[in-house]
């Protein structure tokens, strides 16, 4: 069965460009845009210490913020840069903890419509097949 998600439209660059003058005090550090295809997108979180709850692992609002910026980066890759499009929803589940080192959440588009796109993002570290956090999350896109 082909796929009905298209190529993306933005590389990741365009989107990195977009993201740094977007959200001002945030650089290409924070987050790479690892890869991007058709109907996904990986990205790279680096840590710092403010992010981390005690015990020394990655916060659950880091990690929430994170689920989002994923959805929000795979969505605009597929139709553009759209600031306007607002989060609707988000539900996530803390699977085990993260470490104090670069973590990587994957971006899989469930569906992309003309008003509501929703996402499948999952949140590992070391081995993507061990997920450290699930969230779907959900995409109100402007109408003309």
């Amino acid at each position: 069965m082909a796929s009905r998600i298209p190529d993306p439209v933005l590389t990741a660059d365009e989107l990195a460009d977009f993201f740094i003058k977007t959200f001002p005090g945030q650089d290409r550090n924070f987050h790479d845009f690892v890869e991007l295809r058709a109907g996904f997108m990986r990205l790279r979180h680096d840590v710092s210490a403010a992010m981390l709850r005690p015990g020394g692992i990655v916060s659950g609002p880091t990690q929430m913020a994170f689920a989002d910026r994923a959805a929000y980066a795979v969505i605009l890759a597929h139709i553009g840069i759209v600031p306007m499009a607002v989060t609707s929803n988000l539900n996530i589940s803390f699977l085990r903890g993260i470490a104090a080192r670069d973590f990587y959440a994957d971006a899989h588009i469930i569906k992309l419509g003309r008003r509501l796109a929703t996402v499948d993002v999952r949140i590992w570290q070391d081995d993507e097949t061990n997920i450290a956090a699930q969230s779907t999350v959900t995409y109100a896109l402007p109408t003309d």
